[in-house]
C-alpha cells in the first residue's frame, strides 16, 4: 500500500486530511477512489485507513489497524561535514533508507562548499523532501530531520547530548592496532544506549584540530577498516553496521 506522512492530527473520528502533493499523488497519479486503502503515518505510528472522500483534500479514516514499526531501536544522528556537489543528496536519500534518525551538516576546516544563509534554506528543503520520499518509499514512520547548517562549534555543544558520539578518522584507519567499530558497538549495545551521534569529514576528513577538540569532548574513533571511504560513503558504512549490529 501506498504510504503518506501527515501533520494534520486524526480527529475525534479518527479522520485525517491528506493535502497538497501527496493529495494530488493520490488522485491524479495512483487514480485512487473512496474506499481504496492506503497507509496514513502520523506522530511516528503507520495507520491504515480507509479513502473516504476526493477532492482537492483527500479525507481518510483509521480501520482500526496500525502497522509495526520498522524504526532502529536507537536513534543514529548522521553529522556531515559539508561536501562538494550532490553528495548531501546521497547520504539524506540512503541514509533514510538506512535508518537514519536525522542528519546534520556542518561547516568543516576542510570544507570547500560554503552555504549563504538563502542558499542554505533552500538545500534544506530539498534534502528534507528528499527524506520524506526516501521515508515514504522504505516504509519507514520516521522521516529524518534535515538541520540547517551548523558551525563545528555548535557541534561540540550538541555532542554531549548523545549517550555515545563517534567520529569517522581516516588517521584511525592507518594504523595497524584498531579497535574494530564492532566492537565499540558492542559496548555500546550492553550499556543500552538510546542515541548515537556519527561524525564525519567531508573530502579530505576531519582536521587534526578538529578531532582533538571532539576527543576532549569525549567523543570515540571508529575505524571503519583499512581502506579510506569518500565522505559520501563512510555514513552509509556506518549506518548499515549499526543495522547489523542492533537488528
Amino acid at each position: 500500500m501506498q504510504r503518506y506522512f501527515v501533520h494534520e492530527p486524526f480527529n475525534e473520528s479518527n479522520e485525517t486530511i491528506i493535502t497538497g502533493e501527496n493529495a494530488r499523488h493520490i488522485s491524479k497519479v495512483m487514480r485512487m477512489e473512496s474506499g481504496d486503502q492506503l497507509v496514513v503515518v502520523h506522530a511516528d505510528t503507520a495507520y491504515i485507513c480507509e479513502i473516504r472522500s476526493i477532492g482537492q483534500e483527500i479525507v481518510v479514516k483509521q480501520t482500526g489497524n496500525t502497522i509495526p514499526s520498522p524504526e532502529m531501536p536507537v536513534k543514529v544522528d548522521i553529522a556531515c561535514g559539508l561536501p562538494k556537489g550532490d553528495k548531501l543528496e546521497l547520504i539524506t536519500q540512503k541514509g533514510t533508507e538506512l535508518g537514519m534518525h536525522a542528519l546534520i551538516p556542518f561547516s568543516a576546516e576542510r570544507s570547500i562548499v560554503k552555504w549563504d544563509e538563502k542558499k542554505g534554506e533552500k538545500k534544506t528543503e530539498r534534502l528534507q523532501k528528499i527524506a520524506q520520499e526516501a521515508a515514504e518509499q522504505s516504509h519507514r514512520t520516521h522521516v529524518p530531520a534535515v538541520i540547517n547548517p551548523i558551525a563545528f562549534k555548535q557541534l561540540l555543544n550538541i555532542a554531549s547530548n548523545y549517550d555515545a558520539v563517534f567520529i569517522a578518522d581516516e588517521e584511525d584507519a592507518k594504523k595497524e592496532n584498531r579497535t574494530r567499530f564492532a566492537d565499540k558497538l558492542k559496548k555500546v549495545y550492553d550499556n543500552e544506549s538510546k542515541s548515537i551521534l556519527l561524525i564525519f569529514g567531508p573530502e579530505g576528513g576531519i582536521s587534526r584540530n578538529e578531532a582533538k577538540s571532539l576527543l576532549e569532548a569525549g567523543a570515540e574513533t571508529m575505524s571503519l577498516g583499512p581502506r579510506i571511504l569518500r565522505a559520501e560513503t563512510a555514513p552509509l558504512y556506518a549506518l548499515s553496521a549499526i543495522s547489523y549490529e542492533f537488528e
